[in-house]
Parts: C-alpha cells; sequence; structure tokens
C-alpha cells in the first residue's frame, strides 16, 4: 500500500512513472536518485566543493544558503556550467519540498506528499510545471533565511484521461502550506490560464492557513483567489479537494468552487478552531468533530464526498473529471463510447416501484437501471439522502440526474435537499449538461422547524434553479407528484422540454385520504369509496395527459429508450435570451 511505504520505498515504486516523458522535464528527477543523494547525509550539510554552493540539508537546515563564490571566473563557459550546477541543485530543493523528514511525517500520518498526489491524479508523464524556483521575497521575522523554490505550492497542467486540467497542490512541508503573497499569485495564475484555454482547475489543499510573518500581505493574497474564483465561476468547472487542513480565511476559496472533497481523518475544514471555540463559547471540540468531514459531508453540506485516503480521493476525482465538459463551451461536453444500446428495453425497472404508494424503494436503483451500463457518480450521497443528485451517461452523453428518494423522509422536499438539488441543478445549467429528473414526491417536509427554518426561501431556491436552467430537460413522474412539490420537480410548466408518466403515477394537490377528509370531512360518507372514486377520478396521469401538462403516459420498460431519443433530438435546443444583467435568485 502506497501509504505505508518508506520515502526510499515509495521513490523506488514510482520511479519508473516519475520518469516518464512529459511536456517538457518530467515531473520528478530520478526520485530514486534524489532520494539516494540526500539520506546518507542529511544530518549535516554536504561541504561544497571550492567554487560551488553548498548543497541544502533538509534534515537541519530550513532554507537553501548560497555562499559566496571565492573562485569566480569570468570564462563564459564557467559560468555557464556553474548556472547549470546552481540550477539544478535548485530544481532538487524544489523537489525535496521541505525536506525527506517532512515528507516521512506526512506518510506516517497516512498523507501523500504535494507532488505525490499530483502524480497520482495526471496520466503517467504528462504534469508540466509552472513557477518551480518562484520564491517569497519576504524580509521580515527572519524571513530571508527561509526561502523555499516553488514556496510552498506546486502549480502546472497536464492531462487527465487524456484531456489538459490544470492545477495546484499546497505542501505542508514548507512552511506549513501557509500561504504568503507569491503563494496566492501562483495560485491565481493557474485559475487564470486555466479560464484562458477552458480547462478544468483541481485545488489540492494542505494548508495551516495565513503566512503571518506577511501580514496584509498574505490575507490580500486570499482576497486575490477569492475573486479569481468568482471570475472562473461558470466559465470552467473549479474542484476543491481538502487534504489536510484548511482553516480560516483559506476556506472561502473551496467554498466558492463547484465541488469540494474531503478525506477522511486527515482533512478538516473550519473558520475557527477548536481553541478559539473553546475561549469564545466555553466548548470543547476536537478537530475532527468541528470541521471533519464526517461533519460537512452529512450535517453541513459543505463538502460533497468523502474518500477513505488520498489515493481513493485521487481516483475519484480522475473519474468525476470524465464526465465533466472541460468548459462551459457545448463541444467541450464529453462523449464515451458505450456498449449499452440507447433503445435497450428495461422490463424489470417497473418491478422496482411498489403499487403501495405508501411504501419505500430506492431511487437509485431505478436510475442505475436506465443510465448506462448502471454507471452514476453521486454528488453528496450522504447529505439530504431524500433527494439523489448526480453524473450519469445516456449513449455515452453526460446528464445530471435528480430523483426523489422514497427511502429517505418518503421522498419529501426539505430545506436540506431543496439546497442540494439546486445548487446540483444550477451546475449542470451552467456547463450546458442537459438534466434529467425522475419524480416521486408526496409533498414539502411539514413542521415547525422546516418553517422556522425557511423552507419557503429554500424550496423556492429549487423551483427557481429549475425554471432559470435552459439546458435540455426530460423528467419522469414514477410514482407520485403531489402539491407544489410536483411544480417545483421539473414540471412541463417550468418549461420542462419532455414530462412522462408512468401509469401508477399519481398527480395531484394531495394524496386521495387528505383530499377526501378536506372534501367530505367524513359526514357519514363511505371513506373507502370516496377514495376510490378520488383516485380513479384525479389521483392519476389521465388527466395531467390530457391537459398537456405530461407528453404521454409510458411503459416504464420504454424508459431508457424514450430518453435517449428525446436527449438526442434535444442536443441542438435553442433558448431565446432575456436581456438582463442577472437573476436573482433567493439565496
Amino acid at each position: 500500500m502506497i501509504l505505508q511505504m518508506t520515502s526510499r520505498q515509495l521513490a523506488s515504486c514510482l520511479n519508473r512513472r516519475m520518469m516518464a516523458p512529459s511536456v517538457s522535464r518530467p515531473l520528478y528527477i530520478s526520485a530514486a536518485s534524489l532520494l539516494s543523494n540526500h539520506m546518507t547525509d542529511f544530518s549535516n550539510r554536504t561541504t561544497a566543493s571550492p567554487g560551488t554552493a553548498p548543497v541544502r540539508s533538509f534534515a537541519s537546515s530550513p532554507a537553501p544558503i548560497i555562499e559566496d563564490d571565492s573562485s569566480f571566473s569570468k570564462d563564459p563557459s564557467v559560468l555557464k556550467l556553474k548556472f547549470k550546477e546552481r540550477l539544478e541543485r535548485e530544481r532538487q530543493n524544489a523537489m525535496l519540498g521541505g525536506g525527506l523528514k517532512r515528507i516521512e511525517r506526512q506518510h506516517a500520518k497516512g498523507s501523500l506528499s504535494a507532488r505525490e498526489r499530483l502524480e497520482l491524479l495526471f496520466d503517467d508523464g504528462t504534469f508540466h510545471e509552472l513557477d518551480q524556483l518562484k520564491a517569497h521575497r519576504c524580509h521580515e521575522f527572519g524571513m530571508e533565511q527561509q526561502k523555499y523554490p516553488g514556496d510552498g505550492i506546486v502549480t502546472g497542467y497536464g492531462k487527465v484521461n487524456g484531456r489538459f486540467v490544470y492545477a495546484f497542490s499546497q505542501d505542508f512541508t514548507v512552511l506549513g502550506g501557509s500561504l504568503s503573497a507569491t503563494h496566492a499569485q501562483k495560485m491565481v495564475k493557474i485559475m487564470e490560464m486555466a479560464k484562458r484555454v477552458g480547462a478544468p482547475v483541481i485545488g489540492l489543499n494542505d494548508s495551516g492557513g495565513a503566512r503571518i510573518q506577511e501580514g496584509v500581505d498574505s490575507l490580500g493574497g486570499y482576497a486575490d483567489v477569492f475573486q479569481a474564483n468568482v471570475d472562473a465561476s461558470g466559465v470552467i468547472p473549479q474542484i476543491s479537494v481538502i487534504m489536510g487542513p484548511c482553516a480560516g480565511g483559506a476556506v472561502y476559496s473551496p467554498a466558492m468552487t463547484d465541488f469540494i472533497f474531503m478525506v477522511e481523518s486527515t482533512s478538516y475544514m473550519f473558520v475557527t478552531g477548536p481553541e478559539v471555540v473553546k475561549t469564545v463559547t466555553n466548548e470543547d471540540v476536537t478537530k475532527e468533530d468541528l470541521g471533519g468531514s464526517k461533519v460537512h459531508v452529512s450535517k453541513s453540506g459543505v463538502a460533497h464526498g468523502d474518500f477513505e485516503n488520498d489515493v481513493a480521493a485521487l481516483r475519484a476525482m480522475r473519474r468525476l473529471l470524465d464526465f465533466l465538459p472541460s468548459s462551459n463551451d457545448k463541444s467541450t461536453l464529453p462523449v464515451k463510447e458505450v456498449t449499452d444500446p440507447g433503445d435497450r428495453l428495461v422490463p424489470q425497472v417497473a418491478r422496482l416501484v411498489p403499487d403501495d404508494p405508501n411504501t419505500a424503494y430506492d431511487m437509485k436503483d431505478v436510475i442505475r437501471q436506465l443510465v448506462d451500463n448502471g454507471d452514476i457518480f453521486e454528488i453528496m450521497p450522504d447529505m439530504a439522502q431524500n433527494i439523489v443528485t448526480g453524473f450519469a451517461r445516456f449513449e455515452g452523453h453526460t446528464v445530471g440526474v435528480i430523483g426523489n428518494n422514497p427511502l429517505t423522509l418518503a421522498g419529501c422536499l426539505d430545506i436540506n435537499a431543496s439546497n442540494k438539488a439546486a445548487r446540483f441543478v444550477r451546475f449542470c445549467d451552467a456547463f450546458n449538461i442537459p438534466l434529467v429528473t425522475f419524480v416521486d414526491v408526496p409533498g414539502f417536509l411539514p413542521g415547525t422547524e422546516q418553517e422556522f427554518g425557511g423552507i419557503i426561501r429554500h424550496g423556492a431556491k429549487l423551483l427557481f434553479a429549475y425554471a432559470e436552467a435552459s439546458v435540455p430537460k426530460v423528467t419522469v413522474i414514477t410514482r407520485k407528484a403531489y402539491g407544489g412539490a410536483y411544480d417545483v420537480m421539473a414540471s412541463k410548466h417550468l418549461r420542462a422540454d419532455c414530462n412522462y408518466a408512468w401509469p401508477g403515477a399519481e398527480i395531484a394537490v394531495m394524496g386521495a385520504k387528505g383530499a377526501v377528509n378536506i372534501l367530505y370531512g367524513g359526514k357519514g360518507r363511505n371513506v373507502d369509496e370516496d377514495i376510490a372514486e378520488y383516485t380513479d377520478r384525479f389521483a392519476n396521469p389521465m388527466v395531467a395527459a390530457q391537459r398537456g401538462f405530461v407528453d404521454d403516459i409510458i411503459d416504464p420498460q420504454d424508459t431508457r429508450k424514450i430518453i435517449c431519443n428525446d436527449l438526442k433530438i434535444l442536443r441542438t435546443k435553442k433558448m431565446p435570451e432575456i436581456p438582463k444583467k442577472h437573476s436573482n435568485i433567493p439565496l
């Protein structure tokens, strides 16, 4: 297992990949030999030969020190050779970050180094590093003796599954990965380049926060990064992976990206740490309980998923990128070759949905039966489980799928479900990803907690998101669609392109039992007969079909075939744009 290897074993294992040809120089300079050169004399500075600068010792020296050259030569060939030697030393220093001992400490806590993470993220030999030698310019608090090539962050671009991606990876072994003005400049540069060429950007976050020695320059650096995030929003996909600490102002850059993923046990996010919380509120709380991955994937909704370790997280990012376009340009939408035919019938799907409207089932099972090869990349699987959101494919084309899940809260819409789905719908619309919605919703979740929490405003977010979305929208009502929730879930009234219902669907203001109680109030009538009559007349898809609110009542086994045909036709969909600066979604 890569997380259990020593530095020497890790270098030997990865060396073949590290030395693969790159578009310019390789990501690593023979890691095995580089480690070997430094392992033997780690604790002492290497004695320099006359006329050369001493080699940095990473075990004891915090930063490279270049001594005066007493044997200065004016011979151009000698000067050139010495410059090459100096450049090579600086590159080696950059490759080792804060030194082998600090890298080993990363491994000991179950984390990879900044460069190892990039090695796993990108296709073999494709990473091209930028600003490898860039260093900070701070001279306060002895920082002139604490200069590291790269300044605690590795930036560049390469290919993921054959497509260009930009990335930065913060290096916790260098000054705790703290953000300086130079560190921020490297981040902004990568984001600007990604936006310019139309490629996704991934941030691997592992930082102790602002570099205190730089004062307001560090704060200004954060603000520059925030502005770059906003400028890139809706233009290119932005993904953050929290792989270590992320605290204070540092949390707001990931918060403005499209997706945040975390690593279990080793990553955490919070605005104020446990010490401040203790001082201000007298609460005793650990970092994990305050801002660990489980908190953010299941309670706060800040993160969209978490993974067991660095390796699993980076592999998942490669898979996610396979679903996403490179930018908001329609031509960058990925298309995969698939063996799953679009006209495949799905006779078993109807059996997954019970006839009894009060019996639960898992909407994920329905979705897996219908999409290509049952493959779905779920977004926020642990948050608001009463609604499912994720990426899938129909005939090789990426779609965003949304579905009410009766397995949790009967599939009701609540505050968290509305926020989760609204955010997902808006991402898909921004990047021209069609939306396929599966509806089985009894309404909005009742109760004082929901009303006091603002379900009106939060529910309106999902309504607004669907209504504003101009991408192809296909909706299938699998069982029930009651009340205002029917309208919200991509109904025909919100300009959905194609709306269908299965024969057993119930489309009504409310369930038959509640409707009969309001209509007749139990006035000595036969309640069972009244319920049966109401169901026959109103709680079925026939009335909706007669009104044109659904385009057809379809056989469940034909659902995949119909969706594939509709999506194929809708690829050329165009919507007239209404002139305005921007809409005002009820945030």
